[in-house]
């Protein structure tokens, strides 16, 4: 898994591109996203349009992301989410916990 980040219209974008698997990705996401949140930070989109693959350890990732961004009053939107991890995100309900967006910027308009 990669990360990359950037900041548009105040709102931290963090792309996610590869495979999510868990293990280390876990930790090394989790310390980009505190450390994100220390600069200040409280409004973030995941775009996970680069996203190739995710299990269950993936859908932790996130999870433990929103949980991290919602106790310090933050707020959270993915974008790009692809048909597979939506379908991962319909089996397991998290389409109720999760608000999906088809793009950045729709996203980021959902902002305004």
């Amino acid at each position: 898994m990669k990360l990359k980040s950037r900041v548009t219209d105040g709102v931290l974008v963090l792309e996610v591109k590869g495979k999510v698997m868990g293990g280390p990705d876990a930790a090394a996401f989790q310390d980009v996203v505190k450390s994100e949140i220390g600069n200040g930070h409280k409004q973030f989109v995941f775009d996970l349009g680069g996203v190739d693959w995710m299990n269950s350890s993936g859908l932790g990732i996130l999870i433990g992301g929103l949980t991290t961004i919602k106790n310090a009053g933050g707020q959270l939107k993915l974008a790009n989410v692809t048909e597979k991890i939506q379908s991962l995100f319909m089996i397991t309900k998290l389409v109720t916990i999760f608000d999906s967006h088809k793009t950045v910027e729709d996203a980021l308009k959902a902002y305004q």
